[in-house]
């Protein structure tokens, strides 16, 4: 299945900076607005497109397959005698710096300042420490989204058990790694049927096990970055195929196998259902740029998707504070249609909202860590600024 290029030679796209992934954070990082914006204006009932908005929810898969090739990129390469991965605990400093800033700001004024959204010390609390899909009751107005970066951290403080468990995969025996990788995203499937108890308005489907094959899809573009000659590399670089992969998953997922209408439960079948075709569709995306990556890409690499990637975690967490706030001030309510203009107003808005939390909170915290990491080091001179997709960086 597999050749191993010569020793010492890293294969494209197994380490460095891929301009395209940036550009793609940031267009998923807008089709989690749209689905929020269609449900919240009730467009996802039209009877014609009602279920492609609602649909577009599957940026989320799209964001857990970019972090899963990306943080486990490293480990991926280490195994193969590319590098040398990041520490356990610089990798988790680089984490909390990542993300806690900017996500703290936004929760303490949510819920100080956005109507609807206070609680009490159970919100805060559960909110401040992303616990929010394991207590009931505290997913609230303006941070509903939340509930993704809650398996989003979840993912990270596993990921390095995760590279523990396959640390003896290495060299020759690298070769094992991606079928234990598959096997582990099979096995998740089971994880919807399983009885777990939990308290009420808490489902265990919306827990980490059940989204593996989303970061596990990112996990196999990076092993087989890795890797050279396959005949993974040479469907990626078909990327009409791969598109019309990714747009054929898509539309099977607005179908019931990806689930009912709206907000209803899904039965377990549809939720696998819906797991399997985001997988599919996300490794559709992403195996051209990881696997067969180009500097022709005139959308992605552009300055203005470069742009939205930077922004992309601050669109992500500002955008329904945002949106809560755009229904009152234009005199629109809730689930009454103004689809296009909720939307357009609600993307500019989040777009420069998010550009003054990357400049004033997000930037100067990633200078500040790097600053002190370099220090402790005993390095000198001016700190580099590494890309928002590498490997340390990158987050949702």
């Amino acid at each position: 299945m597999t050749n191993r290029p010569d020793a010492g030679v890293s294969p494209r796209g197994a380490t460095g900076f891929l301009p395209a992934l940036e550009g793609m954070r940031g267009f998923a990082a807008v089709g989690v607005l749209i689905t929020h914006v269609a449900f919240q204006t009730g467009a996802v009932h039209d009877p014609v497109i009602g279920r492609v908005w609602g649909r577009f929810d599957l940026a989320v898969a799209l964001f857990f397959a970019l972090s899963g090739f990306l943080l486990w990129r490293p480990h991926a390469a280490a195994a193969r005698g590319y590098g040398v991965a990041q520490p356990t605990g610089r990798y988790l400093a680089s984490r909390a710096v990542r993300i806690l800033p900017a996500y703290w700001t936004v929760v303490c004024l949510v819920l100080l300042l956005l109507p609807g959204a206070g609680g009490g010390w159970r919100v805060w609390v559960a909110n401040l420490t992303l616990v929010q899909v394991f207590v009931p009751l505290t997913l609230t107005e303006g941070l509903t989204q939340m509930w993704s970066l809650s398996v989003e951290v979840a993912f990270y403080l596993v990921l390095p058990l995760l590279a523990l468990a396959l640390c003896r995969l290495r060299g020759d025996a690298a070769r094992f790694r991606i079928p234990v990788i598959l096997a582990a995203c099979a096995l998740s499937l089971v994880w919807v049927w399983l009885p777990v108890a939990t308290p009420e308005h808490i489902h265990h489907d919306n827990w980490l096990p059940g989204y593996l094959p989303w970061f596990g899809a990112g996990m196999l573009l990076a092993e087989l970055a890795t890797l050279g000659g396959t005949w993974m590399h040479r469907l990626a670089a078909r990327r009409g195929l791969m598109a019309a992969i990714a747009v054929g998953a898509f539309a099977l997922a607005t179908t019931p196998l990806g689930g009912p209408e709206g907000l209803t439960d899904l039965e377990p079948w549809q939720y696998n259902g819906k797991i399997l075709l985001g997988a599919v569709m996300s490794a559709a995306l992403l195996a051209p740029l990881t696997l067969a990556p180009r500097s022709d890409h005139r959308i992605l690499a552009s300055p203005a998707a470069l742009a939205v990637g930077r922004w992309s975690y601050g669109i992500f967490i500002w955008h329904l504070a945002v949106l809560s706030i755009v229904f009152p001030v234009f005199g629109i309510l809730p689930f009454h249609g103004h689809f296009w203009f909720v939307l357009a107003v609600t993307v500019v808005l989040s777009i420069a909202v998010a550009s003054v939390s990357y400049a004033l909170v997000e930037e100067p915290a990633r200078r500040e860590f790097h600053r002190r990491t370099r220090a402790k080091r005993g390095d000198s001179g001016t700190v580099a600024r590494p890309s928002a997709t590498s490997p340390t960086t990158a987050a949702n």
